[in-house]
């Protein structure tokens, strides 16, 4: 494999920079042409800087803010004086091959912040990267006839540049801040090995496929419109059923590990959040308005109510832990180029937990709430993987307190043999945490749930409970949700399932089509029985033939279809199609109603 940079006391130089520093790369860790996180970062970066060579020449008008990598690639922020769309990314893939060919050398230059500044008089856009930036010295890199202001890392030349894709055009606010003009960003991936980028493509096929906007407006899920505002959810009679099931399914398993259910109000006084540091660390992610001369703020998180819950009584150290849990409605802003579908919005529902306990018990806590997580997992057929998150820049509480309650998460983990990543700087501003990500269907990652240890809380409410000597102490608060919103997770189930949701949580879990006419009464019958049993099912009798309204039964990804006709209705019986197990069978009416109860049963967590 190519060395194509060199990895230095933690730091990474390409060979154009190595070259310059005089830094010889057999004496140190070479990061060569294949798939490792490095190697893949700088091919990517190239990548986008290849892109933008090409939009140039295609567009000479064309002006660059950033092009950096991000989890899923990499994109380029720039303005053009007209609209791209996706029919274009084909022409831009073409040249970017024409240009990759020739094996131009992507050479970096030092030049001074004066001359850059005067070297880019003209382009707003560079103008708006440079306030960002104020070394005194800085670096441009070129290819070609273009160059862009850049740190790098970069590959040695454009040839290296051959497995990529472009995915999508986007509309992105300058700076990220919606007060600024909306210019163009266009994403994109690209990979060493042309096997992994077919890979990948054929996922990008089956995830659009699955995707849950196509499938919540075929499946009559959910909706949003522009009279109610942007990332507001509306959910349909269907989409509601089924977020009914799996808060049921939730309520039940919580219940059964001893948590007890609490409600707290949407909005607080602003105090509040004075009080617990939302109002400094994340008052730009909140709602405020005033009441009575007074000002309030909508909760984004449920961690305060649940505080002043915990303060209503006397509690006892033989109480602890204390488990709350709510359906918590929270709201948070977010940017209007940063909503997509279910899985960002403003206004959602975390299944959110708060578990109040001793320093003692902190470990088998997270124990358990880690079993909660597979058990969950595991029910919808998912893998999942750990991160501890650590401080990040902004934080309360001393040094002290991230480095002992980091090590007792890591500690908890490490003595029951549980596999994690570390995420640096990744922790909530009140406390380091563990992140669930889950892996669906397609082996794509998903952030989920949460586990956040959190003294710092409790200290500026001034909570404590009563020790076995009859003393005053703090108690740690350990901040948990699962889910981390429904709204997220029905859109992740969506399409991990591509709608063909088990008939625990189905919307419709039994689609009933009477022969005729005559059938019709029975399949009523068959229909109240069922929903006895909380099995919601419908009655296709519309006057189509039988085998359409099979067909329409069939792309509502409905589990099981009925047929009724006069033998059935003779003698008590039902003719079955599975549609999970792909069976048919002819069974009692009776024998049917005692199958779904038993599969009712198998569904708990």
């Amino acid at each position: 494999m190519d060395c194509i940079a060199i990895k230095k006391d933690g730091q990474i130089y390409d060979l154009q920079t190595a070259k310059a520093l005089n830094i010889e790369a057999e004496q140190y860790e070479q990061i060569k042409a294949n798939n490792s996180t490095d190697a893949l970062e700088i091919l990517r970066h190239s990548t986008a800087h290849l892109m933008a060579q090409a939009i140039k020449e295609l567009h000479p008008e064309a002006k660059f803010f950033v092009g950096p990598v991000v989890k899923e690639g990499f994109y380029y922020d720039f303005k053009l004086d007209h609209q791209l769309n996706d029919e274009d990314l084909p022409t831009i893939e073409k040249k970017m091959k024409e240009l990759a060919g020739k094996k131009m050398p992507i050479e970096r230059a030092e030049i001074s912040r004066k001359d850059i500044i005067k070297k880019f008089a003209s382009d707003e856009l560079k103008q708006a990267v440079l306030e960002n930036i104020t070394d005194d010295v800085l670096t441009i890199y070129k290819q070609g006839d273009f160059e862009d202001l850049c740190r790098g890392p970069h590959v040695p030349n454009t040839r290296m540049i051959r497995n990529f894709k472009l995915i999508r055009v986007a509309g992105a606010y300058l700076g990220g801040d919606e007060t600024n003009e909306m210019i163009t960003r266009i994403y994109g991936i690209s990979f060493f090995d042309k096997a992994e980028l077919k890979e990948y493509v054929t996922m990008l096929e089956e995830a659009k496929k699955r995707d849950h906007r196509r499938l919540g407006t075929d499946l009559k899920l959910f909706t949003f419109s522009d009279d109610v505002g942007a990332g507001l959810p509306l959910w349909l009679p269907n989409g509601a059923r089924l977020r009914g099931k799996l808060e049921q399914l939730l309520y039940k398993a919580h219940r059964v590990r001893g948590y007890q259910p609490v409600r707290a109000p949407e909005i607080l006084k602003a105090e509040a959040w004075v009080k617990s540091g939302h109002y400094e660390n994340y008052k730009e992610n909140m709602y405020f308005t005033t009441i009575d001369e007074m000002e309030y703020g909508l909760k984004p998180m449920n961690c305060v109510g649940h505080i002043e819950i915990f303060k209503d009584d006397l509690v006892s150290y033989r109480d602890l832990p204390m488990k709350f849990f709510e359906y918590g409605v929270v709201h948070r802003h977010e940017l209007s180029g940063a909503m997509h579908g279910l899985f960002r919005v403003r206004e959602f529902t975390q299944d959110d937990a708060h578990i109040f306990c001793t320093q003692d018990q902190v470990k088998s806590v997270i124990i358990e709430v880690i079993e909660f997580v597979e058990s969950l997992m595991g029910h919808f057929g998912f893998k999942y993987e750990m991160e501890v998150s650590t401080k990040p820049k902004k934080a309360i509480g001393d040094d002290a307190f991230w480095e002992s309650t980091t090590k007792g998460i890591m500690d908890a983990l490490d003595e029951n043999g549980y596999s994690y990543g570390i995420d640096e700087g990744g922790g909530a501003f009140y406390g380091p945490k563990i992140d669930i990500k889950i892996l669906d269907a397609i082996g794509r990652k998903w952030q989920c749930g949460t586990i956040q240890v959190d003294m710092n809380l409790p200290e500026r409410f001034d909570i404590h409970y009563t020790s076995k000597d009859d003393t005053r102490e703090r108690p740690v608060m350990i901040h948990r949700a699962i889910l981390g919103s429904f709204e997220r997770f029905i859109g992740i189930l969506t399409e991990h399932y591509a709608g063909e949701f088990p008939l625990s949580i189905a919307p419709t879990g039994v689609s009933i089509i009477p022969i005729a006419n005559a059938h019709v009464q029975y399949a009523k019958q068959l229909q109240k029985e069922l929903q006895e049993i909380e099995i919601d099912s419908d009655i296709y009798d519309k006057n189509d033939s039988l085998n359409k309204r099979i067909r329409t039964a069939e792309k509502q990804r409905v589990p099981m279809i009925v047929v009724v006709g006069d033998d059935e209705v003779a003698d008590s019986t039902i003719a079955l199609r599975d549609r999970r197990a792909r069976e048919r069978s002819t069974m009692t009416k009776q024998e049917f109603i005692e199958m779904l109860n038993n599969k009712k049963i198998e569904d708990k967590i």
